[in-house]
């Protein structure tokens, strides 16, 4: 609170990572001369892990550099804010139709009382499903979707089973138009996260996506100046080397984790390869940026729903095999 901000950064050049990190044992108490889970302004929410810039071999795509949450290169995820009305079906079907399922729905609270329509959609989720099914099985691509095609900065995020284990994950900070962006992270991120191998058909019934949206990027000029779980944060540092370094989290890591403040910070050191020991001294030398994402997720069965819904009403009775249903 009352915390002295820096000039907002729109984040167009920023790399971005993933969510889902491995549970880390780490110290609950932070050190002497540094404040608690409340001390940058406390709370909870969702978001993603992200990752370390500027490893050697990195070829930034597209879209700008990727990242991925394990502190090298590939990519990320993202929170989210109000829960908006759910699509009757994927591509833009008639509107009669109610949806499968009440899980559609975008993680609550990073928006805030009064914040404007949320841009991301079950429709995008849609999408991504449509764009992988029909890279493994070998269809055309389906058609550019009917949702907006503004640029946002994005990240794809795949689990697998009940458990929902992160199965991949990668996402871009530059602002990409979101018919592109996302047929192009669909598959880095299945395919490509080097933390797993390519995605194979077999794992697709059991698969949960999500879309997530960055919004509302701001400097800061405290570490502690951003709520755990409402914002996601990347930083820049310069390690032990004297070479500089950028990690992200997704909004939903640290309340995922369990983390307060003062861990998420190591935690992302640490993942952006920061091997020294963390001084307060040397955390308040990093440059924090904070920003705010939109998510929806959606699981296989509900995709089929969707889509099954849409088929019938075009007169087929089965919603496999594929189909361009987007116009």
């Amino acid at each position: 609170m009352g915390r002295k901000r820096c000039v907002g950064g729109d984040g167009s050049k920023m790399a971005a990572g993933c969510c889902g990190v491995k549970k880390q044992k780490l110290s609950s108490s932070p050190p002497s001369g540094s404040a608690g889970p409340g001390g940058g302004g406390g709370g909870s929410h969702c978001g993603g892990a992200a990752a370390a810039g500027g490893e050697p071999g990195a070829l930034p795509p597209p879209g700008g550099p990727r990242l991925n949450g394990l502190g090298g290169l590939a990519g990320g995820a993202a929170g989210c804010a109000l829960s908006p009305p759910l699509p009757p079906s994927c591509g833009g079907g008639p509107a009669g139709l109610s949806p499968p399922s009440a899980s559609l729905l975008a993680s609550p609270g990073s928006g805030g009382p009064g914040c404007r329509k949320m841009v991301v959609s079950a429709e995008m989720c849609c999408f991504c499903f449509d764009v992988l099914y029909c890279h493994l099985y070998g269809y055309q691509p389906p058609r550019s979707p009917r949702f907006t095609n503004d640029p946002y900065p994005l990240f794809v995020t795949w689990k697998i089973g009940r458990d929902k284990r992160l199965r991949g994950c990668i996402g871009t900070f530059s602002a990409m138009n979101l018919h592109s962006g996302l047929r192009e992270y669909t598959l880095t991120s299945a395919l490509k996260d080097s933390r797993f191998p390519p995605m194979t058909r077999d794992e697709l019934p059991r698969l949960f996506c999500s879309v997530s949206l960055l919004t509302n990027f701001e400097d800061v000029c405290d570490y502690l100046d951003w709520e755990v779980g409402v914002h996601g944060i990347r930083i820049e540092f310069i390690n032990e080397k004297g070479s500089k370094r950028t990690a992200t989290y997704l909004p939903e890591v640290a309340k995922e984790q369990g983390w307060d403040h003062i861990q998420t910070i190591d935690s992302l050191l640490r993942k952006g390869g920061y091997k020294a020991p963390i001084t307060n001294e040397f955390r308040k030398t990093i440059k924090l940026t904070r920003y705010r994402s939109e998510k929806m997720t959606m699981s296989y069965t509900e995709y089929l729903a969707h889509r099954q819904h849409h088929h019938f009403q075009n007169g087929i009775g089965h919603p496999l095999p594929p189909y361009n249903h987007y116009s």
